[in-house]
């Protein structure tokens, strides 16, 4: 195997493009040499983008958060921006694996890998996030929904290189995230998140991520488009979150049968909408 250190973001594209589909991206690693290990993947060079540090960020762009796609997890856990404007990141951060991991471990490599149960994935879905993508062709950015194509899949060509997630932000937003996992720094066996904003009393927004259950594109569109125009009351929730356990998919593995995990979704989604409304209530309209 090759190695081969990228000094720029086009100077990655450029080595991506001239080494071909084999060459493979590495920053944390610690989505991909695992996968390696288990000899899922076998890339003939990897390219070390930790040099690139003008991918690491955090900013407000007027109502639009900006996250560079080499932030670390732990950089999200910790900042006070990010817990301002959107709790369920720090949630689920709290949540993720563990600290040696978190320490490392990437926005933009946790999206790429795009494996069923990631968390940042179900965060960003509810959030509704945009995410973009450069290559030898460009710039293009793309929505979150139909990101993911597929288990490890992704719209990112073998070229292109994810740059950076971004989401809207308002004042009244309120959001929270929930998962249950075997042991402390598993794969969830499911997780939910939910984002709430209200505006004259009714949902003007509403937001509701699903990760390790089979939900379309990591979110339940459905349950979403239920609560918006709607009074925040508690029967309300129990419906959207019934909705959210029939949108998703699981499989019954060593994790749980598909039905525990359906009632999981159930009880998450339920806990995640409390606590999103509550956080919205705290805030100014």
């Amino acid at each position: 195997m090759e190695y081969e250190r990228a000094l720029s973001v086009d100077d990655a594209i450029e080595r991506l493009t001239r080494l071909g589909p084999e060459a493979r991206l590495v920053a944390g690693g610690h989505s991909l040499l695992p996968m390696m290990k288990l000899r899922l993947a076998r890339p003939e060079c990897l390219i070390d983008i930790n040099g690139l540090a003008d991918l690491s960020f955090i900013r407000r762009d007027g109502n639009v958060l900006r996250i560079g796609a080499m932030t670390r997890h732990s950089e999200l856990l910790a900042s006070q921006v990010i817990s301002e404007v959107a709790k369920i990141i720090p949630d689920a951060e709290a949540v993720i694996a563990d600290p040696i991991v978190r320490n490392r471990g990437t926005v933009g490599g946790s999206m790429c890998q795009a494996d069923p149960a990631e968390d940042l994935s179900a965060v960003f879905a509810a959030l509704d996030a945009m995410v973009e993508i450069r290559g030898p062709r460009g710039t293009r950015v793309v929505s979150v929904n139909g990101f993911h194509t597929g288990p490890y899949s992704t719209v990112v060509e073998p070229d292109e290189i994810l740059t950076e997630v971004s989401f809207v932000t308002q004042k009244n937003l309120g959001s929270a995230y929930e998962k249950v996992e075997r042991r402390v720094g598993d794969w969830a066996i499911a997780a939910a998140g939910a984002v709430i904003a209200l505006q004259d009393g009714k949902i003007q927004r509403a937001g509701i991520g699903l990760a390790a259950v089979g939900a379309p594109d990591f979110r339940a569109s459905r349950a979403e488009a239920y609560l918006l125009g709607k009074d925040a009351t508690p029967d309300l929730f129990d419906e959207a979150a019934r909705m959210a356990s029939a949108e998703c998919n699981p499989n019954s593995d060593q994790r749980g049968p598909s039905a525990y995990k359906r009632h999981l979704v159930e009880v998450l989604t339920r806990r995640a909408l409390d606590g999103a409304l509550s956080n919205s209530k705290g805030k100014a309209n």
